[in-house]
């Protein structure tokens, strides 16, 4: 059985991943953080994760950027393994969860669906072949809470395909403010916020007279919760160091 802490427990995708614990038999949530402790969940809530003086096997972050430091240390001074799966993240934060991973093993992705992580896949093979004479821009759409724009895992499409072009890309969020003809080079990453859409991100490889699109539709937070889930039971037998969807998949 696999103990888990649930950093965010109280926060939407906490609940969501709470009730998907409650229905698995191979692991169990046995501490959470969050700032509202008031809830009731059925194990004990801390407002700071230092707090906790509960044993796990596994740290499960889906809270806020503001958090993550405290989780880290947490973590590799206890030396439990760790799940970050908050968005929103800096590139300074980044980097600290690759040195920390040096100490403990961390898994660290911007979106935990298996469908995104395919469709990042398939978007880096389409952009090796099309590169040269199609258009690459990227579209996502949430709903009108979310706080970050352009979203974690449209940058990691992005990432994806500018990786598998040598890093020849730029990135382009806003073209209202020049007027231009649009440049090869670009890759453009445009934001939509409304309503309760999950999550829905499409590709698009615009060419001379013909139009591909990658699109995947999150119908509901479930597939990240078990995601998210999945990934604390993996990284909870690795040694140190830094895993992704991808070492998961691989290792299956």
């Amino acid at each position: 059985m696999t103990r888990i802490i649930l950093s965010g427990c109280n926060g939407t995708m906490g609940r969501v991943i709470t009730n998907c614990v409650k229905a698995r038999e191979n692991c169990e949530i046995v501490a959470g953080v969050d700032l509202n402790t008031a809830a009731e969940n059925g194990f004990p809530v801390f407002p700071k994760i230092e707090e906790c003086n509960v044993d796990a096997d596994v740290i499960l972050d889906f809270s806020h950027p503001s958090a993550l430091s405290g989780t880290l240390a947490y973590a590799k001074e206890r030396h439990i393994p760790a799940v970050i799966a908050t968005t929103g993240l800096s590139s300074q934060q980044i980097s600290y969860i690759r040195e920390t991973s040096e100490f403990v093993p961390l898994f660290f992705s911007a979106n935990m669906s298996l469908g995104v992580n395919l469709v990042a896949e398939l978007s880096r093979k389409a952009a090796a072949v099309l590169s040269d004479t199609f258009d690459i821009e990227i579209l996502e759409k949430h709903h009108n809470k979310k706080i970050d724009a352009p979203s974690g895992t449209a940058l990691m499409l992005a990432d994806e395909i500018n990786d598998a072009l040598g890093g020849k890309k730029e990135y382009i969020f806003d073209r209202h403010s020049v007027s231009k003809r649009r440049e090869p080079k670009e890759i453009g990453i445009q934001s939509i916020r409304g309503g309760t859409i999950v999550g829905e991100h499409e590709i698009l490889f615009a060419g001379p007279d013909e139009l591909i699109s990658i699109k995947h539709t999150a119908m509901s937070k479930e597939i990240f919760a078990t995601g998210a889930i999945n990934a604390a039971l993996f990284i909870a037998r690795q040694p140190n160091g830094l895993y992704s969807m991808k070492e998961m998949i691989e290792q299956a």
